[in-house]
């Protein structure tokens, strides 16, 4: 699945979202599935960067996106239910959804966590993706075939000393895929998660500032399992918690 080639009309007809578009991941992501012919939705706070990835993917001769400006630590359950009627109007279905967006926090001693903090984290890394999803499922339904990716981390795999909240929320997020997943065992939705592994983001430079980026892998080196997980290809694969490197 790591050397995983996808024929380049792969996602033809399929339309993602995408949360965390802006940049890093989320970014390299939305303009692969595009490379592949998805109608990719950008989701972010930030309108400029979301704009950039829109004009990108014009660039390169991808499906036109849509843009949805939308800061999740502030979302509440109606933002989320009136973008499913949007998306539902505008496109008839969901075909994939990439929960890319986190937010990192501070890291430290469990005896320095911050309330403030801990509420953000879980907000934006654990309650927006459920509640998003909750909204989104319907609409997915109408597609032929659906594909849900939460983003893990190996802190939420196996707890590491000072990633406190940030750990907490990512266990939550594969006891989310798995009760999903599980839920939709034998249906047209398909639910799993990928661990992203060290990668050269804006997000790793915070957590380890005097690591050598050079030495990571880059967002486009670990795409391969992004786009399986999207495509057709993977039918069959549901309630895995993979490894994109």
């Amino acid at each position: 699945m790591l050397e995983y080639q996808a024929k380049k009309d792969l996602l033809s007809n399929k339309i993602i979202l995408v949360t965390g578009a802006g940049d890093g991941i989320g970014r390299v992501a939305a303009l692969t599935f595009a490379a592949h012919g998805a109608t990719v939705i950008l989701l972010g706070k930030t309108v400029k960067k979301l704009e950039k990835v829109y004009d990108e993917i014009v660039a390169q001769g991808s499906p036109n996106p849509a843009i949805v400006p939308l800061d999740l630590s502030g979302a509440t359950e109606q933002h989320y239910l009136d973008m499913a009627d949007t998306i539902a109007e505008q496109f008839g279905q969901l075909d994939g959804l990439l929960h890319n967006a986190s937010h990192l926090g501070a890291l430290g001693p469990f005896e320095h966590i911050d309330l403030t903090s801990l509420e953000k984290i879980m907000k934006v890394n654990v309650t927006a993706a459920a509640i998003m999803t909750k909204a989104l499922l319907p609409v997915m339904r109408k597609a032929k075939n659906a594909s849900i990716i939460f983003t893990s981390s190996g802190v939420g795999r196996k707890g590491r000393a000072y990633w406190g909240p940030y750990a907490f929320s990512k266990f939550a997020t594969e006891g989310m895929m798995q009760v999903l997943a599980d839920e939709c065992e034998n249906t047209s939705v398909r639910v799993n998660s990928i661990n992203p592994g060290a990668t050269r983001t804006e997000m790793r430079a915070k957590a380890y500032p005097a690591e050598n980026p050079q030495a990571l892998k880059t967002p486009e080196d670990i795409m391969p399992t992004y786009v399986f997980l999207m495509g057709d290809d993977s039918l069959n694969t549901n309630g895995e918690a993979l490894n994109a490197q």
